[in-house]
């Protein structure tokens, strides 16, 4: 099983030192995650809410970990391919593969939030099917190849996008926030799948892979694309040196941690409306109910045997690489201990 560290975060722009101290800490875990022996670090996009609040531009901060970094895969999980021009993602991932000398991966998101789509109100309505169609594309355009679009004037003109990255081959993901089709869409366009283990029953996500599995396989050949894909799920992590303790430290940040996400979802005007007439008091129920919910399975909450058994778990239903969310909430000197002890769960990582 390929371990990797996935940063998300619900920050507190007020909180000590600022977004600045932020970055320290995401460039601290980076390089610690990099020496330890992990995949591959994660970062999101996301606009204009607490959660992931310092995460506008993977490939910005891409870049810098890029540099502060030696080996490890820097990816995106995920770039909101609905927002940008396809042209522009290439060119910026670009520049962070030649930084990386070839590490980079890109997860493709449709993006779900309304807020978002201030950067493309016209794009949200599609977004999915603007996704998926541009997935081909983006293939194209980091083979090289040239391709029309619209200049000032209107009219076609061919460009090729420079730089010419480093890797041949982009490795691509597209994230699935747990419908089936998005499953089956990724394996006829022969991507990896990003996904979450919360939200969903072991036996749901075990289909969904199953679907994965098939359609992937009867895919036809497309190019620069692996015969098999990766399977990443995302998963809260924090490993303790026993249960109890592992608990007892993460239920204040990770409750608070899950009560913002609902507030951010109440706040999607593309729902049916119902969370947003929730009280204090009922988002705090949810949140509750969340947690016990992620502590009974799919979780990397608790000591290195509950983890290791959790991991085996998810390698039965057909799992390849957990991205381990990190950042919910915990202090910086928590978060390094955990990693040093999920280190030793890790394939081909030193003990």
């Amino acid at each position: 099983m390929d371990l990797s560290v996935m940063f998300f975060g619900a920050d507190d722009a007020g909180a000590d030192g600022g977004h600045a101290a932020k970055y320290d800490e995401i460039l601290t875990i980076a390089r610690a995650a990099d020496a330890l022996g992990f995949t591959a670090v994660w970062t999101p996009e996301r606009h204009f809410q607490q959660v992931g609040q310092v995460f506008p531009s993977p490939p910005v901060l891409s870049a810098a970990l890029a540099v502060a970094t030696e080996r490890i895969a820097v990816r995106a999980g995920s770039v909101v391919l609905p927002l940008h021009h396809p042209l522009r993602v290439v060119e910026d991932w670009s520049v962070v593969d030649n930084l990386s000398r070839g590490r980079i991966g890109i997860s493709v998101a449709t993006g779900w939030h309304s807020a978002d789509f201030v950067l493309a109100p016209d794009h949200y309505t599609d977004r999915r099917e603007r996704a998926h169609a541009d997935i081909a594309l983006l293939r194209r355009l980091w083979a090289g190849e040239a391709v029309e679009f619209p200049d000032g004037t209107g009219n076609p003109v061919p460009v090729r996008p420079q730089p010419a990255p480093f890797s041949p081959r982009l490795p691509l993901w597209l994230t699935s926030s747990g419908n089936p089709a998005t499953w089956e869409a990724a394996g006829r366009l022969r991507t990896n799948v990003l996904a979450a283990t919360i939200g969903q029953t072991r036996a749901e996500l075990a289909d969904k892979i199953v679907r994965y599995r098939a359609a992937y396989e009867s895919a036809p050949a497309q190019p620069g694309t692996a015969e098999r894909g990766t399977v990443t799920l995302m998963a809260h992590t924090y490993v303790g040196v026993d249960d109890t303790g592992a608990r007892q430290r993460i239920d204040a940040p990770l409750l608070a941690y899950l009560r913002s996400y609902v507030g951010q979802t109440a706040a999607n005007r593309a729902g049916d409306g119902r969370a947003a007439t929730l009280d204090d008091a009922q988002l705090d129920q949810l949140a509750g109910f969340a947690l016990r919910r992620y502590l009974s399975w799919g979780s990397l909450l608790g000591s290195v045997d509950t983890c290791r058994a959790t991991l085996d778990d998810l390698a039965a239903i057909g799992c390849d690489e957990v991205a381990c969310f990190v950042d919910f909430g915990l202090d910086t000197d928590e978060v390094l201990a955990g990693l040093h002890r999920l280190a030793t769960l890790g394939k081909g990582v030193d003990g």
